[in-house]
């Protein structure tokens, strides 16, 4: 049953999600696109099988580490905006607003646009929908047919998740039951194959990147598709008994995930060969279509179905921080509004609609939206890690259900390659490119110095907030 608002006198969030639909967050918005897309970007990055496999192992491990810190500061704040509860209350409000902002403006809508154009991708692979989509000198670009239908997606969860997040997390947990079904098929089918043999795995791609760039670049890649892990923190103050099915939720979906990704990549790789993996603009769906399965229609359009479990948790989870962050007096007061009925906090699920539409409006290439959630991401990654330093030492008697499991080194290792992985980013989106000895001087241009400003401009915006609050007071 939804919890009452105790003397408030306004509705709350109702706490209606399971432990059955928090392991589906985490799984279903977790395994998206990336599975599918991301194999011929790192074999293009490091060329050979078992560099691939080792950045898989090392972003699923980071992940997990970052999950299992992730599950005690959920366990011990389980509060509306989760990850924003983190960075406000132990790096402060400054620091907290600017997590909300830059999600809010630049990552949340980022994301949900990568996942609807995966979406649109994933079926211009069926005969009568490859209109949907062009491949140009500079990657996939949805048509305006594939435009429509991405921003038609968004708009429709938005839809189911506005009317209840009973009626979200029951949507999420049944698409993401159809997502593992239809991974399982493709592994089975991959391993089926008469042609295929352990021997493509000693094969190499070599025209690759190589060197500590190229194995950047794949772990970035895999790091993008392991992402989201975190997402279901924001949901905490509606899931029931969170800090006893948060920690579950975290630890045991993303051993899941691991598992799953996998299976996948060695199925591809026991049907293709490095060199065909790396020319595939869809490896999974290719290595289907080379094992010639009848049913290659319904995989691939279950598939793009299985996507929606993405971007409805998404679209849920996404909603919560600007809710907390209204909540908190530092967002427009409307954000933080609860339906009276479906008690769903509407005005942030509508406005966050809005923004990822906007996002879609330019049509990008895949490979530029998701450079676009990346970077504004790990930065956050990194001082939500890190609180959990400063509750230890400022709180050390502060219950705590759940103690991550190889504090400090795990939360310490995450938080390191969190910090590196930034700088690796903005070094080659933007160090690279002003100096034309190394690439074209298109600075600005540049996808890190866009977030980079997009954080800052949000710091008159905290202290406007921030004054008008002490005006009140």
């Amino acid at each position: 049953m939804p919890e009452p608002a105790f003397g408030t006198g306004r509705p709350e969030l109702a706490r209606e999600l399971t432990l059955s639909h928090a392991t589906a967050i985490v799984i279903g918005t977790v395994i998206g696109s990336g599975i599918f897309l991301v194999p011929a970007e790192m074999m293009q990055a490091v060329g050979s099988s078992g560099l691939v496999y080792l950045a898989w192992i090392v972003g699923g491990l980071l992940s997990l580490a970052g999950a299992i810190t992730y599950a005690e500061l959920g366990a011990m704040k389980p509060f509306a905006g989760g990850e924003y509860v983190y960075v406000r209350d132990g790096w402060g409000g400054l620091a907290g607003f600017l997590y909300a902002w830059t999600y809010f403006i630049v990552a949340k809508p980022g994301s949900m646009a990568t996942i609807a154009t995966g979406f649109v991708r994933i079926l211009s692979n069926l005969g009568p929908l490859q209109a949907l989509g062009i491949t140009q000198a500079d990657g996939w670009h949805p048509t305006h047919a594939g435009q429509a239908l991405a921003i038609a997606a968004v708009a429709l969860i938005t839809f189911i998740n506005y009317i209840g997040v009973r009626r979200a997390g029951e949507f999420q947990l049944f698409f993401t039951v159809l997502k593992v079904a239809i991974i399982a098929v493709v592994i089975a089918c991959g391993f089926l194959y008469a042609r295929g043999g352990a021997a493509n795995f000693a094969t190499t791609f070599i025209g690759a990147r190589g060197g500590f760039a190229g194995f950047m670049a794949a772990l970035v890649a895999a790091l993008w598709a392991y992402d989201g892990w975190n997402l279901v923190t924001t949901v905490s103050a509606e899931v029931r008994e969170p800090q006893r099915n948060l920690p579950i939720a975290l630890i045991f979906g993303m051993a899941a995930v691991g598992l799953l990704y996998m299976g996948v990549n060695a199925a591809v790789q026991y049907v293709m060969p490095a060199s065909s993996i790396a020319a595939s603009t869809g490896p999974a769906l290719e290595a289907v279509r080379w094992v010639g399965n009848a049913f290659l229609g319904t995989i691939i359009a279950g598939m793009a179905l299985a996507m929606l479990a993405t971007l409805n948790g998404s679209t849920m989870t996404g909603a919560r921080v600007p809710f907390a962050a209204a909540r908190d007096g530092y967002f427009p007061t409307r954000l933080a509004a609860v339906h009276p009925r479906f008690r769903t906090p509407s005005a942030s699920l509508i406005v966050q609609g809005v923004l990822a539409v906007a996002v879609l409006l330019p049509r990008a290439t895949f490979g530029q939206l998701f450079d676009l959630t990346l970077f504004a991401e790990w930065i956050f990654y990194f001082l939500g890690a890190t609180s959990i330093f400063i509750f230890r030492a400022r709180d050390p008697r502060a219950p705590r259900p759940y103690h991550a499991i190889g504090y400090p080194v795990l939360p310490a290792v995450f938080s390191a390659c969190a910090l590196t992985l930034v700088f690796y980013e903005f070094q080659q989106n933007l160090w690279v490119k002003v100096f034309p000895q190394w690439s074209a001087p298109v600075p600005w241009n540049s996808i890190s110095v866009v977030g980079a400003l997009t954080i800052l401009a949000g710091v008159p915006i905290f202290y406007s907030y921030s004054r008008r609050q002490h005006r009140r007071a």
